[in-house]
């Protein structure tokens, strides 16, 4: 009586550790900008906890973001190009809004984008996007 053998073999073996190690790739080039954008939303919701946030001119923001975004290690936002304040209608109050993209190198020609956008009132409560 022959006996069944049970298991993958070794061309299956390899297959699975490709796929696998495919989505790891994937994995480590996404973690860093999803890392990213949390610190930045906790720069921006800090920023907007304070009382005079709202009374700030343009470059007093550049120069404060600047240096909140050096300390969170949040690189690939220029606080000239990609952060605004916008006024809501009707006069009450007002936002900072950031909308930028990340682009990083996959495979060869192949490259991962990631498109992020986050607002906060600058009257104290914080809402994402």
């Amino acid at each position: 009586m022959a006996s069944k053998q049970k298991g993958i073999t070794l061309m299956s073996f390899v297959v699975v550790l490709v796929v696998v190690g495919f989505f790891a790739l994937i994995a480590m080039k996404l973690f860093p900008m999803y890392s990213e954008f949390h610190n930045l939303k906790g720069t921006m919701d800090e920023f907007a906890l304070q009382p005079n946030a709202a009374s700030y001119t343009p470059a007093q923001l550049q120069a404060d973001f600047d240096r909140r975004f050096n300390i969170a290690y949040v690189e690939s936002v220029d606080s000239r190009k990609h952060l605004k304040i916008v006024r809501n209608p009707g006069g009450r109050g007002s936002q900072l809004v950031v909308s930028y993209e990340v682009r990083k190198p996959l495979i060869a020609n192949l490259d991962v984008v990631g498109k992020f956008d986050y607002a906060v009132d600058l009257t104290g409560a914080s809402s994402g996007g």
